[in-house]
């Protein structure tokens, strides 16, 4: 390539990712896209005795992106490391001590693009990512966990006319119709240019920079809309084009070479695990196989008592569901919306809970095994969600196990109807006992009495030194305490 520099054209970046650890190391991605073929110069990192140097990953038109890969060393105390380019610019982020107290924070829907519906979503959301960089100030997260929906492919049909133009087209003609070279372009432009777009906004960009984010697959990353013509090779080629952008930019990576957390790439799902300490984190993908009949394909359910025993030393594991596992049935909400005209997309979006009559028997299974594996090892199980779009936790408890769903409200993406945050208000103050032996019941929040939080918002999750979990839910435009010891 052409002669180095040390102050490359940055597009975006740098995104951290969370490797994990290594002995007593922290293990950090950085990804850069620049704009032309100049190699950029190598990365210094405090606490890393050689300069970093770039890996190039891949290229769109004259857009390169190049990633850094290193592993800070720990001390008895948390730290705060410098990284960045000689004589260019430099970012800081927490490094966690060899026993550490970790906090995370955690978000769902944080796409800050404009949806249907007007602009306001995106307002919104930097007003998210802002409030959450100003309490990194203070709090000094360890790693962000995004949950799902960090890009709004809802956008693709409004933001890619040759796509529109092809879904104008009859079910026959669709079904028929190649993937033009044109519309190609379009797909992967719109993706490519939808991430630089999402995460070079300042909050944003300032907070991925700081703290090194687990991302993990959800609806809205991929191409919802796009879910009724499946067999369609226009649509399973946009769906590929998807699966690698969220590879690029959400994992930092490729198909060809996974990070060894990627624990799915064997079967080219994006399931994702950690082990940090005596804190696991599992984060599932129940979207890359999922039916209209299952969640999870039988090869999933073979490798997930495997994936579970990894965490057999674990203290308290933190799983990753989009749709919460702990959480009212929500049938009759189902049945009632699907009979009325003007909420069958609120039908839809129930029908998609794991609570939903068509998953009864997958969520008894899974329940059966979590709860069993918590029996066994003792390790405590905490479930982060956030597709319903509402905050709130809920409990499970029976045969000697205690297990909580916390719920963050969407960070950027528009709330569910008041008609549906009502039902399933309503339904949350019923207990229920959904399997023999347990009970399950979604408490209401001290400070004004619900037990769903309306409006955007995230959570923060800090370990204390007394072994307890402490959930705190921030909402936008409200100053009451939302929190939950576990």
């Amino acid at each position: 390539m052409a002669h180095r520099r040390s102050e490359p054209r940055i597009i975006l970046g740098p995104v951290l990712y969370l490797r994990g650890e290594q002995g007593d190391r922290w293990r950090l991605s950085a990804l850069f896209v620049l704009d032309g073929e100049t190699e950029p110069d190598d990365l210094r990192v405090d606490g890393v005795t050689l300069p970093v140097p770039p890996r190039h990953v891949t290229q769109w038109h004259q857009r390169h992106v190049w990633r850094f890969d290193f592993a800070i060393p720990r001390g008895a105390q948390d730290t705060e490391a410098t990284y960045g380019f000689p004589d260019g610019p430099s970012w800081r982020l927490i490094v966690p001590a060899r026993t550490p107290l970790l906090r995370f924070a955690y978000i769902y829907g944080s796409a800050t693009s404009d949806i249907p519906g007007g602009r306001e979503s995106g307002t919104a959301a930097v007003s998210t990512w802002r409030t959450l960089l100003q309490r990194h100030q203070v709090e000094k997260f360890h790693a962000l966990l995004q949950g799902g929906g960090q890009m709004a492919g809802d956008r693709l049909l409004d933001d890619c006319p040759e796509l529109a133009a092809w879904r104008a087209e009859s079910a026959r003609s669709r079904a028929a119709a190649p993937l033009s070279a044109g519309l190609a372009e379009a797909v992967v432009s719109f993706y490519f240019d939808s991430y630089l777009r999402e995460w070079s906004r300042p909050e944003v960009a300032e907070v991925l920079a700081r703290v090194p984010s687990v991302m993990m697959w959800g609806p809205p990353d991929g191409a919802p809309d796009l879910a009724s013509d499946p067999q369609s090779k226009v649509v399973r080629s946009v769906l590929m084009a998807a699966r690698r952008h969220f590879t690029l930019f959400q994992l930092g990576a490729v198909a060809e070479a996974m990070p060894d957390s990627v624990w799915g790439s064997a079967r080219a799902t994006f399931t994702q695990g950690h082990l940090l300490g005596d804190v696991g984190l599992l984060a599932l993908d129940l979207r890359s196989e999922r039916t209209s009949t299952r969640v999870m394909s039988d090869r999933v359910w073979s490798l997930l008592p495997g994936w579970l025993e990894r965490f057999a030393e674990a203290r308290h594991l933190i799983l990753l569901s989009d749709t919460p596992l702990l959480f009212p049935s929500t049938a009759r909400l189902e049945t009632l919306a699907a009979a009325l005209p003007d909420r069958l997309a609120d039908a839809a979006a129930l029908r998609d809970l794991w609570r939903s009559r068509g998953h009864a028997e997958e969520w008894k299974r899974l329940i059966g095994l979590l709860s069993g594996f918590s029996r066994r090892t003792g390790c405590r199980i905490t479930m982060l969600s956030g597709a319903v779009g509402l905050g709130g936790r809920s409990l499970l408890r029976g045969d000697g196990v205690e297990m909580w769903q916390v719920m963050a409200p969407f960070a950027g993406r528009t709330p569910p109807s008041p008609w549906v945050a009502r039902g399933l208000e309503h339904l949350a103050a019923r207990r229920e006992q959904p399997l023999p032996g347990f009970q399950l019941e979604t408490p209401g929040f001290t400070d004004g009495g619900r037990r769903l939080l309306d409006g955007r918002g995230w959570v923060s999750l800090v370990f204390d030194g007394k072994g307890q979990l402490q959930a705190r839910w921030t909402v936008q435009d409200d100053s009451r305490t939302y929190a939950q010891a576990i």
